[in-house]
């Protein structure tokens, strides 16, 4: 695993030198700049996904009971009146 990780860098380290026009003597920031971004997309790679926000079953049914003793939240829709001019 070590052994492709060093290709890594190395095959980055390398697509910088060329991006910045093959410039001498920069080999070693080069290779600590693609040290840097390997393991940055290692480490983003393994972050855990975050946890979903979950209601518990009595958050649920107390919304509910609010839902239901709400006459602005029926689930009838309401009747327009339309006043004749």
């Amino acid at each position: 695993m070590a052994a492709h990780k060093e290709e890594r860098i190395r095959q980055r380290a390398h697509a910088i030198w060329e991006r910045e026009g093959k410039p001498h003597g920069s080999d070693a920031r080069h290779w600590d700049q693609a040290t840097r971004e390997i393991e940055q997309e290692d480490a983003a790679s393994v972050a855990p996904p975050k946890p979903k926000k979950t209601r518990s079953a009595a958050t649920k049914a107390t919304e509910t009971k609010k839902t239901a003793a709400d006459p602005k939240t029926s689930a009838k829709p309401r009747r327009r009146v339309l006043k004749a001019d």
